[in-house]
């Protein structure tokens, strides 16, 4: 059975990117926050969330930083997990 386009939350990401842009040194996650930028004037774009894997697995030990700041990635990257089981 396929699902309908993912829709991700507009309001959710821009505050994530606000918080990892006060909290974390954005030279260090500058292609998170272009991905999460982009994905926010088009949340129904499924090769976003595969550029968000990508991007946030090369992040390496940020991770554990920009999911305390943005906790709502782990919610996206979720289920865009489950998406792909199906």
């Amino acid at each position: 059975m396929s699902s309908p386009s993912p829709l991700v939350d507009l309001h959710q990401v821009e505050t994530s990117i606000m918080m990892l842009k006060q909290y974390l040194a954005e030279d260090d996650i500058a292609p998170l926050i272009d991905v999460l930028e982009a994905l926010a004037a088009d949340p129904r774009n499924e090769a976003l969330l595969g550029q968000l894997s990508d991007v946030f697995d090369g992040l390496g030990l940020l991770q554990g930083a920009v999911l305390t700041y943005a906790p709502y990635i782990s919610i996206v990257l979720a289920g865009d997990l489950f998406d792909k089981m199906d």
